[in-house]
């Protein structure tokens, strides 16, 4: 595939993994479109890239009018998208009993409404193209039941889902679909979910004992979002978790 033909949408791009891998798959010589909610976020990712090759636009992943229209002026003006990294969302570390609906609800719509929007408007467009990837930012937490993520752990338990039945669905119109389960990374997402005594808790179940960088999960997307590479990969749930998952009783 001609990277230089086609474009990346990674949502949530703005800031923590999704940055970073937008600044990876420029490298790589993708075109890349960075969409965030945030403003002010996206006007300093616009500043942090200034390539002919990046875009970065404002979208609120739960507004199906503006996917829709953010996705025909992309097509339309830069490039047709041969991939996608849903990489919005939010999250709080609450203890189930404390969780109030309307964070299950906003938490919901956000990490799973929002990643479902993105995924089946972009998929529309590359249905025709008869090729296409897509990774879903999923969680260690949507994998295993961890203190304080009933809102969040459910949204990313149901990207999982997602995920694994759009990778079925779509395989015949040539599109992948996969997903990336993050362990502790420090984003700043994280960084507010993370009090100092979580922090130390995850540390003593991650088996490599450290938080890993964004930029530590920019290899596996890209690797995820080239045919050349992973052609024969769809329905996965890969793990970047230091250990987490694959720990049971691990040294203290």
């Amino acid at each position: 595939m001609d990277f230089n033909a086609y474009a990346v949408l990674i949502t949530g791009g703005a800031s923590g993994i999704g940055l970073a891998v937008a600044h990876s798959l420029l490298e790589e010589g993708w075109k890349v479109v960075v969409a965030d909610v945030d403003a002010n976020s996206i006007d300093a990712a616009r500043a942090s890239m200034p390539s002919d090759h990046a875009r970065c636009v404002v979208l609120d992943v739960t507004d199906e009018a503006a996917v829709a229209d953010t996705l025909e002026h992309v097509e339309r003006h830069f490039a047709p998208l041969a991939g996608l990294v849903n990489c919005a969302g939010i999250g709080r570390d609450v203890p189930f009993l404390d969780t109030d609906v309307a964070l299950l609800r906003r938490t919901l719509e956000v990490n799973l409404v929002g990643t479902f929007v993105v995924a089946r408007e972009t998929a529309r467009r590359m249905r025709g193209r008869g090729h296409g990837a897509i990774v879903n930012i999923t969680s260690v937490s949507g994998l295993r039941g961890n203190l304080g993520r009933a809102a969040y752990g459910a949204s990313k338990g149901g990207v999982v889902t997602l995920t694994q039945v759009m990778a079925i669905e779509l395989a015949e119109y040539g599109i992948r679909v996969n997903a990336v389960a993050p362990g502790p990374i420090d984003t700043p997402l994280v960084s507010r979910m993370h009090a100092p005594e979580a922090r130390q808790r995850w540390l003593a179940h991650v088996p490599q004992k450290r938080y890993a960088e964004p930029s530590e999960l920019s290899g596996t997307i890209s690797w995820l979002l080239d045919d050349r590479r992973s052609g024969y990969v769809t329905g996965q749930v890969i793990c970047v978790d230091g250990g987490f998952i694959a720990g049971g009783l691990i040294r203290a």
